[in-house]
């Protein structure tokens, strides 16, 4: 089943506890930090859009890459003044018709890659097509987040829709599944049902380390999420920070 087919109607109102202007706020400051204050960025894994307008708000140029093609047409029709580019790929396949200063992945799309070869496939994407000490700011949910919530049934009912979240984490190959039930109420009063199935990694920091190492990225930092500490294995979200910098 395909992430976010169903969700994706109901999506933003179920993320309406995110602090986007907190999340793409510590993303622009560490863009800063490292040397990016403007220009062309894209976002890998935008979603709904919320973060890649706010990036565009800031003055980033945007272009907004995801491979669900519900998930754009939302963005498609959130889009105010913002000149925003959404491309709908695979971030494994990514092409893009020139190289970028700097690339962005936010919300924990890059735990959506479970298969460390493609991690890395990925992130050697990434170097590809950015300028020479571009910069690529990401953020991943650690091991501890995924092990902390384990196995669980999270359920949440609002006015127009509801969800069913049964959780569960393998310990052993650090892959967290999670099904999805959604019901969303039509016009007509009667509500739909959809059920997906989600899965994420849970990435060690020496693979992240390993991973950069293997498509020619060096790393600049990875932080405790939302701070100026150094990330470790005992935060629950860590930002991470590569640059393609000369071989």
């Amino acid at each position: 089943m395909e992430a976010y087919v169903g969700f994706a109607q109901v999506y933003d109102k179920f993320m309406d506890n995110v602090d986007y202007h907190q999340w793409c706020g510590y993303a622009i400051k560490l863009l800063n930090k490292y040397g990016v204050t403007s220009g062309k960025l894209v976002d890998i894994g935008c979603g709904t859009g919320t973060g890649t307008m706010l990036f565009a708000k800031a003055g980033f140029e945007m272009t907004g890459i995801d491979m669900a093609q519900e998930m754009l047409e939302i963005a498609e029709s959130k889009k105010e003044s913002e000149d925003i580019v959404y491309v709908l790929q695979d971030a494994a396949e990514l092409e893009l018709p020139y190289a970028v200063p700097a690339m962005v992945s936010i919300g924990d799309s890059m735990n959506y890659i479970t298969d460390y070869d493609n991690f890395i496939r990925v992130l050697k994407k990434v170097q590809k097509f950015l300028l020479q000490n571009g910069i690529f700011v990401f953020d991943l949910k650690t091991k501890k987040y995924f092990s902390d919530i384990g196995k669980a049934t999270i359920a949440e009912d609002r006015e127009d829709c509801s969800f069913i979240w049964e959780n569960y984490f393998d310990k052993e190959t650090n892959i967290n599944e999670y099904y999805l039930s959604v019901f969303v109420r039509g016009d007509d009063g009667r509500y739909d049902k959809y059920q997906e199935e989600h899965f994420q990694r849970g990435y060690a920091l020496d693979e992240v380390k390993q991973a950069a190492d293997a498509a020619g990225l060096k790393i600049e930092g990875i932080y405790e999420a939302f701070s100026e500490h150094e990330g470790s294995e005992e935060n629950d979200r860590v930002y991470v920070v590569l640059r393609k910098s000369e071989a």
